[in-house]
């Protein structure tokens, strides 16, 4: 034990009415929803790097926060995990999620890097044998070190992609070891800043290939879980090559691997590629690579990813709404991508930070749930389609333009426009809020 977080209690379901802060109003984990458990239906993970390794820092100043275990050393590094630990053991998470410089110390080199990464994963492996938590999916920090500068796999210097390649393999292998759900890849800076001293079809056509070298090597290995990308638009690059869902479906199909990899698709990222989240996830779904989402808001009046906890249950019932009409997760989960305002300094607001977005999430789950199982919304859909339900209409897309166009003649087609109701089916969608 740390005494990091004492005398905070476990955090349980109390209801609704409940006016303790440290007790979930929505969060039931074994109320059933949808034929599961609302534990299963959510799989909420922590995020290993806003909770513990994030100092408080933002564009204009550095550090605000003061925890026990910042500072170098693998014993500093166990500390960490040990109040990690405690976190999930107090919110009851299922799931956690890391990037390798979460983890462990930096080396002086790649070997011993990989030597504090392994020390670590032994004993975190120890910490999963006594704990609930389990590890949702991991990924290695390729973005924040200056070597990473200039793209990992994109970079220009084929030694870099080689570093890429290892510490992607070494961090695959921590997660298998683990027994990770999934595998993530997010390319921070595989993107440009200008085409003046750009090779743009190298850079994509390396990054398709090293793509495929992961996933040949987690079929090697046995890796049962999904590998996922994870979109994001800009920042830090200014062109980026994962840019969102479509962006990266089309990159999928280049490089034959639609069948292979998925997406963990973020509420920031979708905002600030000009989508929303629901879009994202609703159009990956339709594509059949839709995996898991890191949760968490923007700042609307800011240029950047801000990271925040979700708090608007209306805003996220949407986004579950699309992810229920999908089935529900496979090896994916809600994966809270947030951190705490820089002002915010106490154990209790890294806990309460937590409980907010845990019952906003779940308060949104049993929204898009009700309506779904009422079928109100599926059906106007469906009879807003039902034309093409039509022997003709059939025929029409199978047959060739022509004869498509002669329908218009032969049948006297003269279509009148026919209501969308969306005003209608916004009134419907409140209802259930």
């Amino acid at each position: 034990m740390t005494d990091y977080f004492h005398g905070i209690p476990d955090v349980r379901y109390e209801g609704p009415q409940s006016s303790n802060e440290f007790a979930f109003r929505w969060y039931n984990p074994d109320e059933i929803v949808m034929g599961k458990r609302m534990e299963d239906q959510l799989r909420f993970a922590v995020a290993y790097w806003h909770s513990f390794a994030y100092q408080g820092g933002d564009p204009f100043g550095g550090q605000t926060f003061e925890r026990p275990w910042f500072g170098d050393g693998m014993a500093k590094a166990k500390l960490k995990a040990d109040a990690a630990f405690e976190l999930f053991d107090i919110l009851g998470a299922p799931f956690y999620a890391f990037h390798d410089a979460d983890m462990r110390p930096e080396g002086a080199t790649f070997a011993e890097s990989k030597r504090n990464l392994d020390e670590m994963v032994d004993y975190i492996a120890g910490k999963q044998s006594t704990h609930k938590a389990r590890l949702l999916w991991g990924t290695a920090n390729m973005f924040t070190n200056r070597r990473w500068m200039s793209g990992a796999a994109t970079n220009p210097d084929p030694d870099v992609y080689a570093y890429a390649a290892a510490t992607v393999k070494v961090n695959l292998d921590a997660t298998h070891k683990l027994g990770g759900a999934n595998y993530v890849l997010w390319g921070g800076r595989e993107g440009y800043e200008t085409l003046l001293n750009t090779d743009l079809g190298a850079e994509r056509a390396h990054a398709g290939r090293f793509l495929q070298q992961v996933v040949e090597y987690k079929h090697k290995i046995g890796f049962k879980g999904a590998i996922l990308i994870e979109p994001k638009p800009q920042e830090p690059s200014k062109h980026q090559y994962d840019y969102d869902v479509a962006t990266v479906y089309g990159f999928l199909k280049d490089f034959g691997l639609e069948g292979e990899v998925q997406l963990n698709i973020e509420q920031g990222h979708a905002i600030l590629a000009g989508h929303t989240f629901e879009h994202e996830i609703a159009l990956a779904s339709a594509l059949g690579i839709f995996g898991s989402i890191d949760m968490n808001r923007n700042d609307y009046q800011s240029g950047w990813d801000t990271d925040q906890f979700p708090n608007n249950h209306a805003e996220k019932a949407l986004a579950f709404y699309e992810i229920l009409k999908a089935g529900g997760y496979t090896t994916g989960g809600t994966n809270f991508d947030a951190k705490l305002r820089r002002q915010s300094l106490d154990p209790e607001d890294l806990v309460l930070g937590h409980v907010g977005g845990m019952d906003t999430c779940a308060r949104a789950l049993k929204c898009a749930a009700a309506l779904l199982e009422s079928g109100e919304m599926e059906a106007i859909r469906k009879a807003r389609y039902a034309g093409w339900n039509s022997k003709a209409a059939r025929d029409m897309l199978g047959g060739s333009l022509e004869a498509a166009a002669a329908r218009v003649t032969a049948e006297g087609i003269e279509p009148q426009p026919k209501s969308g109701r969306q005003e209608r089916l916004e009134n419907l969608w409140n209802r259930y809020l």
